[in-house]
């Protein structure tokens, strides 16, 4: 394999909403099936070059670190590679908040061993090797392509969850973000448990809700009609969150952000919720200075919360970016 010594390849990729699963009974051989969309403000990005032995440097918390070590030591494996690198991770997506931070670090990781070694690996490898979406592809999705992914869930075991539909969102269209900093949603070990002790979910359900995915929300979206792609967002978000009620405390992770989603349902906004399994919550606004006056008049009704914060952004109609220095 030809190799530069000198090179720097960089990447940065996208956080998502989740907005909610649409079969979680699986009747016709398919269980998920999921509904999301990339973020522009919140990103991972990493750097990576040759080097004699391997460091991982930068803005990193310890646990990330040993998933790295763990999955370089796996790709070593799978590849017959052996991997003397240094890594520089600039910046991480929140980790259990909601945004698929484990997906995306996972994918950056080897797309860029897939780069500096030129691996040349397909995206389906590159997904393969991550490790991940063992139940949903949105963070898949939305690190190759950006915007707004629908994806089918899991047939065969040994499958990724294929991406079925791409839109972008519109650009006009701003996100509010609401962050409780206090609180993790469930993940890891906590997750497969919940998934393992799920109640039953009727085929009715999810028969509505892949007609609210299919004939409301995706036509919204090419529409920019807000109102219509938000009543959708709902249906997903209600049968998911009272789903999961039982592991996460309610409809939703946080009773922080439960009273800031309330106080948004009751102004009349259109489309809101929680992102995955939490507790980030959102809600998409027609423009940004209407964004912009209802992100001051929360600050002010929710000032004497220290744990809440927001933040806007707008949707990423692109995937990951890489690039070699």
């Amino acid at each position: 394999m030809a190799q530069n010594s000198s090179k720097i390849i960089c990447i940065k990729a996208h956080a998502r909403l989740h907005f909610g699963f649409f079969d979680l009974h699986g009747g016709l051989g398919r269980k998920f099936g999921s509904l999301g969309v990339a973020l522009e403000e919140l990103a991972t990005e990493m750097e990576i070059s040759l080097a004699d032995e391997l460091s991982i440097v930068g803005d990193i918390d310890v646990k990330s670190r040993e998933n790295i070590i763990k999955s370089i030591q796996l790709l070593e494996k799978e590849l017959n590679l052996q991997i003397s690198c240094k890594l520089n991770v600039c910046q991480q997506i929140p980790n259990h908040a909601g945004f698929g931070s484990g997906t995306q670090m996972a994918l950056c990781l080897v797309a860029l061993i897939n780069q500096l070694y030129d691996l040349n690996l397909s995206q389906t490898q590159v997904s393969l090797l991550s490790g991940r979406g063992a139940r949903s592809g949105i963070g898949l999705g939305t690190f190759f392509q950006g915007g707004v992914i629908v994806d089918a869930g899991r047939g065969d075991a040994n499958q990724i969850p294929p991406v079925i539909a791409r839109v972008n969102f519109p650009e006009e269209w701003r996100i509010l973000l609401i962050f409780d900093h206090s609180k993790q949603g469930v993940h890891g070990e906590q997750e497969v448990v919940a998934f393992q002790n799920l109640p039953e979910f009727s085929s009715s359900l999810a028969e509505k809700l892949c007609r609210h995915v299919l004939m409301q929300a995706l036509p919204a979206l090419h529409e920019h009609d807000l109102t219509n792609f938000g009543l959708a967002v709902r249906a997903l978000q209600i049968a998911t969150g009272e789903h999961f009620a039982n592991t996460q405390g309610g409809l939703y992770a946080s009773q922080k952000v439960a009273g800031v989603l309330n106080y948004v349902e009751n102004q009349g906004v259109a489309c809101f919720g929680q992102s995955s399994w939490g507790p980030t919550g959102f809600a998409v606004f027609e423009s940004e200075a209407e964004a912009k006056i209802f992100l001051t008049q929360l600050k002010d009704h929710f000032n004497f919360q220290a744990d809440l914060k927001f933040m806007l952004t707008k949707a990423a109609n692109r995937g990951a970016t890489v690039i070699t220095k």
